[in-house]
């Protein structure tokens, strides 16, 4: 008996080491998504804070093998985007959902990589218009790079493709308070749109990306009280919802973030083939499965739980059919 229980015990430790080992060299090492004909990665699946042990916000949508789209550019996503094999050159368009550092930080370094190209390239940057506090797209984009006292200026290359860069950027601001989509970017593979989504009183954007394959909503931050979000993501194969809140939270945090019933009922009135979950974060993350099991009592469709560099193949909501 005795032995039994040591050569459990021994089993038990080697798999624990190998499961070590096994996410150390991933996260040390990148995970490439396997399949790239259409597919969500999700680099970051944190928070603001680093009791996570997760980047902060940020998703690449994989298209006909290349990283056409990032969305987001939270604290830690330029690491995840290179662990990733995401490439800058290939990006169509990055687009950023608000102006909370932990979903926009780290998109100055990542555009620093345009040192770095080969050849000159184009990007378009999309992310709300100003709102209280918080500046719009093209004004973020100036703070960071104008020649005369941005806080990058030696980067302010980055507008015409010059001083060493080459990489040109165009800025867009989006109406975030129109009750229509907007758009956001399109071409002969995929259409772009998007819709303001309530994120306490921050202006915030959720995309829809729509292509042959398929279509994937991924929405940032929101509390779930705008009415017309559902009828944006209505038809989409992929919703990607945050999941940052635990139910019993505090009413603050509510007008904030939608709690756990809040975004099952929003998935179960879109009815998606598949929902990702994503944004864990703090006490919501010690508290994931239960919110996920209350998610779970309004959408019955497939959920899952994402973390960093996490993939998601539009093949998952086809295999629901």
């Amino acid at each position: 008996m005795e032995e039994n229980k040591k050569s459990l015990s021994l089993k038990k430790a080697t798999l624990l080491t190998l499961s070590l080992f096994f996410s150390v060299n991933v996260l040390a090492g990148g995970l490439q998504c396997e399949n790239k004909d259409f597919t969500l990665q999700t680099l970051g699946t944190g928070g603001p804070i680093t009791d996570d042990q997760r980047a902060s916000s940020g998703e690449v949508i994989w298209l006909n093998g290349k990283s056409a789209i990032l969305i987001d550019a939270g604290g830690g996503i330029f690491l995840r985007f290179g662990q990733s094999g995401a490439r800058l050159e290939d990006l169509k368009l990055i687009a950023i959902s608000h102006f909370h550092t932990d979903h926009v930080s780290d998109l100055a370094p990542i555009l620093k990589g345009g040192y770095f190209l080969k050849e000159k390239e184009t990007i378009n940057l999309a992310g709300p218009e100003s709102g209280g506090v918080f500046p719009s797209m093209t004004q973020y984009f100036n703070a960071l790079f104008k020649k005369e006292n941005g806080a990058y200026s030696y980067l302010n290359g980055l507008y015409n493709a010059t001083d060493g860069l080459q990489l040109a950027s165009h800025v867009k601001d989006i109406n975030y308070t129109a009750t229509d989509p907007q758009l956001v970017y399109q071409d002969d593979e995929m259409k772009v749109t998007a819709l303001g989504i309530p994120h306490g009183d921050v202006p915030c954007l959720a995309f829809r990306i729509e292509t042959a394959k398929g279509t994937i909503v991924v929405s940032a931050d929101q509390n779930g009280s705008n009415k017309a979000f559902a009828r944006f993501a209505k038809g989409a194969d992929m919703l990607v919802m945050p999941l940052a809140i635990d139910e019993d939270t505090d009413e603050t945090s509510k007008f904030i973030h939608a709690a756990p019933d809040v975004v099952g009922k929003v998935a179960a009135e879109i009815n998606p083939k598949v929902l990702v979950l994503n944004h864990f974060m703090g006490k919501g993350l010690r508290l994931k499965d239960q919110s996920i099991d209350i998610v779970k009592q309004y959408y019955h469709g497939p959920v899952y739980s994402s973390r960093d560099l996490s993939c998601f193949p539009i093949s998952l909501a086809n295999a629901k059919e």
